[in-house]
């Protein structure tokens, strides 16, 4: 049971969502103290953007709203530098997952080793004091007595869930979470920051993890390297592999008669092969590096959705215990686009299961 009188550390952005949950839980007598973190190295190899992001030259004016809005609610906010932090545990991970020829998630490496890891290290370790930790997410946390387990549960606003995200946080991190909007829909958020005349009311969304490019934070050249089908011909020469993802169709830079996606990326050889629509499908794959949150291991198989992709649809599979640790998943139909590097999310309706990284 959360005891109202404690402190609360609310996790700011300088957007609406956690601008919105700093004053709900200040409504609710929390006593609340907001912490933002820096994590733009400033490098002059980024540039502004369409797409605003965490991570670029935005992040200036989002420091600047999230002070502003913790004054319009007389609270205290810290700002904490975590650029080295970031770079070891988002930035070099995502290079090298490209450059190994795979597409990792770094939101979801974010919140687990970044957000609700160094951030809450570092403001403990300067004095801040806390027992609870809010955040703008939308998701939903409850205790399941018969398990003795933090479960983590999608948001009741479907459309703007983020539980996907939240896949890899710990039992620990679960535990000393609260979540004020996970009951909410995003009008109803943006509908209390306009009542209260928050600064934040109708600023825009973050759209990606870093404005522009994703190649400008891989400083390793680029190499070029064959095209082949799936028979073996060469059609062209790729630009590098970090510029393509299992999938893709756009970009290529080859002529076929026929829309042609990119179906395997080998590192190893430098090669992309590509391939028709039918040839993208899978029917199963292996995941790895394991976080169980609703049970603490699967033993046997389970029937479960999987989502493997933020942005796809969840699929109905058979999950089952594999060698080293690892889970086979089988798809009831085949899958499009099963890439290496991404997050597979187990669900059980409303409840997040588990997940881990597809290899």
């Amino acid at each position: 049971m959360v005891d109202n009188n404690s402190n609360v550390l609310v996790l700011m952005s300088g957007g609406v969502d956690s601008s919105v949950a700093a004053f709900l839980m200040q409504e609710q007598g929390y006593q609340v103290t907001g912490v933002i973190m820096k994590i733009w190295s400033g490098e002059p190899g980024s540039s502004k953007s369409s797409h605003h992001g965490c991570y670029g030259p935005e992040e200036e004016a989002d420091i600047k709203d999230a002070y502003r809005v913790a004054e319009q609610l007389n609270i205290p906010l810290k700002m904490i530098d975590l650029t080295k932090e970031y770079q070891s545990e988002v930035l070099d991970y995502f290079c090298q997952e490209y450059l190994n020829g795979r597409t990792p998630n770094p939101c979801v490496r974010c919140n687990h080793r970044v957000k609700f890891g160094a951030l809450l290290q570092k403001a403990a370790e300067i004095g801040l004091d806390f027992t609870q930790v809010a955040s703008g997410h939308y998701a939903r946390i409850e205790f399941d007595n018969n398990s003795k387990r933090y479960c983590l549960k999608k948001a009741l606003d479907l459309t703007k869930d983020q539980s996907y995200f939240l896949t890899f946080l710990t039992q620990a991190q679960l535990g000393q979470l609260i979540f004020p909007l996970g009951s909410l829909t995003k009008l109803e958020v943006r509908a209390i920051a306009a009542k209260l005349g928050l600064k934040t009311a109708s600023k825009p969304d973050s759209q990606n993890f870093i404005s522009g490019d994703y190649s400008s934070v891989i400083k390793t050249e680029a190499k070029p390297g064959p095209i082949f089908d799936q028979q073996g011909k060469l059609l062209g020469q790729h630009k590098g592999l970090q510029y393509y993802t299992i999938g893709q169709r756009k970009g290529l830079g080859i002529s076929t008669a026929d829309i042609i996606y990119v179906t395997e990326i080998d590192s190893q050889r430098n090669t992309l092969i590509v391939g028709s629509k039918s040839a993208g499908y899978r029917s199963e794959c292996l995941v790895s590096c394991l976080n169980w949150i609703s049970v603490n291991d699967l033993s046997s198989e389970l029937s479960i959705k999987v989502k493997i992709r933020s942005s796809s649809r969840e699929a109905q599979a058979l999950i089952l215990p594999a060698e080293d640790g690892k889970v086979k998943v089988c798809f009831a139909e085949p899958q499009l686009a099963v890439t290496p590097g991404q997050v597979a999310v187990f669900c059980q309706e409303e409840r997040v299961v588990g997940g881990g990284i597809i290899v």
